[in-house]
């Protein structure tokens, strides 16, 4: 068992482009977001494992006495599997959350973490007694894969903890990052807690937050792109809710309706994705400015396409409105119906302009942040490296 401090963190992710396309079959790109979720896992020999989540008034401790005479056996897998309904219920029994722990997003949280740290450390002679801190820079339910960092800090630290995988921070290093092997176990695990999460995920979540940089997914194959640069973008929330279930049932709908507009609609989107990959790639070998024209332009092209499909908003319209009296190009991310946003910012662009376009972007209600994507995937850090309100908030204040 770990002796030391472990500080860990994992990236969210943004759709750059094949929103809704991908559903149909259509290829998307999903790139890793520079906003993070970042866990502190402290070791000590108080008899307790506890759970801290601030950012969702999370606080809860378990007893070890008590978890190491639970029968565990309901968690006994020959390889990392799906977790099963029958698993999860025994689970709700082990949590015994809060009566006034009622939130969906609570009790799930919850559900993954305990779920992740008995399968994981059930092969060790005890359980290991440790505090666990979760704290992130991602907006839960806003499409951003708050869930799957939470689940892939989760995964990477545990895993460590229990000597799984290796530590791979060298002394003096600020930060580092694992090995391919050591990152897919990683990934399988966090894939079952986001399972415990969500039920059915595509598993692109949990890829983006495990391996950093921007992936390619259709029909259920995931596969890493050359790692791009960084983009600076600016991320707006809308904050207007949206139901994604129902964005993609109308997109059905309208396909079933007008097969002769929205099939070509879908195929065109799909080559937009796929120009983007072709762009990126060789942005990754030698960056031209020219480069960034071409990125907005298929920004524009993409969003009036999903407008098309039925899924803009009028929040979304005034965004991009906002946006390009700036002479900046937006695109929804994600869903639609409101939510997300994403708008590029070249790297010629002048300090006064984006914080103008960030003050007009607030002055409409909405929140904005000043990131980058293709940010790397989960990282592990010395405990200098983090800032002040990172290790404030890990401290549990």
């Amino acid at each position: 068992m770990l002796s030391e401090v472990l500080l860990v963190s994992a990236p969210g992710k943004v759709i750059l482009h094949g929103e809704h396309a991908v559903v149909h079959g259509k290829v998307a790109l999903a790139v890793a977001l520079n906003l993070r979720t970042f866990l502190r896992l402290q070791p000590h020999s108080n008899g307790k494992v506890g759970l801290n989540l601030p950012n969702i008034g999370i606080k809860q401790a378990w007893d070890m006495a008590r978890l190491q005479l639970l029968d565990t056996s309901f968690l006994e897998q020959g390889d990392v599997t799906a977790p099963t309904p029958e698993q999860v219920g025994k689970l709700k029994e082990v949590a015994g959350l809060r009566e006034d722990c009622a939130d969906d997003h609570e009790r799930l949280a919850v559900l993954a973490f305990l779920y992740l740290y008995l399968s994981i450390c059930r092969k060790q002679r005890a359980l290991p007694s440790l505090d666990i801190t979760v704290w992130s820079e991602l907006p839960p339910g806003a499409g951003l894969g708050s869930s799957a960092a939470y689940s892939v800090c989760l995964a990477a630290a545990l895993l460590a903890a229990c000597k799984e995988i290796p530590n791979p921070l060298k002394d003096g290093e600020p930060t580092s990052r694992w090995t391919s092997e050591d990152l897919e176990l990683i990934n399988k695990w966090a894939f079952q807690g986001e399972q415990v999460i969500h039920g059915n995920p595509s598993g692109v979540d949990n890829a983006v937050s495990t391996w950093g940089g921007a992936l390619r997914y259709q029909q259920g194959k995931i596969s890493s792109l050359k790692r791009p640069p960084a983009l600076k973008i600016l991320l707006t929330n809308t904050k207007v809710p949206r139901s994604t279930k129902a964005l993609v049932a109308g997109v059905r709908k309208r396909l079933l309706k007008f097969p002769e507009i929205v099939g070509p609609l879908l195929a065109s989107i799909e080559a937009v994705a796929l120009e983007c990959e072709r762009v990126l790639g060789e942005m990754a070998v030698a960056l031209a400015p020219e480069h960034y024209l071409v990125l907005e332009e298929l920004i524009d092209m993409n969003q009036h396409h999903l407008n098309a499909l039925g899924v803009g908003h009028a929040s979304l319209d005034r965004l991009c409105q906002v946006t390009m009296a700036h002479g900046l190009h937006s695109k929804l991310t994600g869903g639609g119906g409101g939510g997300c946003a994403i708008t590029l910012l070249r790297p010629d662009l002048e300090r006064p302009e984006v914080e103008a376009t960030k003050q007009a972007l607030t002055g409409c209600g909405f929140d904005c942040w000043e990131t980058s994507i293709g940010a790397p995937g989960v990282s592990v850090h010395s405990a200098t490296s983090l800032d002040a309100a990172v290790q404030q908030a890990l401290d549990g204040l």
